[in-house]
């Protein structure tokens, strides 16, 4: 189980600047309060100027992580970094975790269909068992209950 000692590591995609996405996964992973992780993706570092740089940044990002988190939004923006980063993630046995398009009903691209190991709907219950799931094999055994009143 996560815990403030072992925290799971996670990698969110980005292309070296935040968006609206970015920051809303971590609201996500916080708003219940008990989930503990630490973000080892580096979104506010400055860019590296050339190709190979850039993926040496991302190399180090993604090797300390255990599970990966794949933001289409950012894949509009910058499709070839957002299937390196899945490709490494890949090579080094890290569980994706791709979010579906927010605020859409638009279909995932295939090719992050083709890698992810989990699609997840965009709220925190799912996020947060899909991560457990995919970086610690935790099955999550929660059940809702719903309070009915019988005239």
């Amino acid at each position: 189980m996560p815990s403030p000692a072992n925290p799971i590591r996670l990698f969110v995609t980005h292309c070296w600047e935040e968006n609206d996405d970015y920051a809303r996964i971590f609201e996500y992973l916080e708003a219940p309060g008990t989930f503990y992780y630490q973000n080892t993706s580096q979104p506010q570092t400055k860019r590296p100027i050339d190709k190979e740089s850039q993926r040496e940044d991302l190399r180090r990002q993604i090797a300390p992580c255990e599970v990966v988190v794949v933001l289409p939004a950012v894949y509009r923006v910058e499709p070839d970094l957002v299937l390196f980063q899945m490709a490494f993630a890949k090579s080094a046995d890290r569980p994706i975790v791709a979010m579906e398009n927010f605020g859409s009903t638009d279909p995932l691209p295939k090719a992050i269909k083709d890698l992810a190991d989990e699609v997840s709907a965009w709220n925190e219950r799912n996020l947060i068992d899909a991560l457990r799931r995919q970086a610690r094999h935790q099955e999550t055994t929660r059940w809702d209950s719903i309070e009915f009143k019988l005239d």
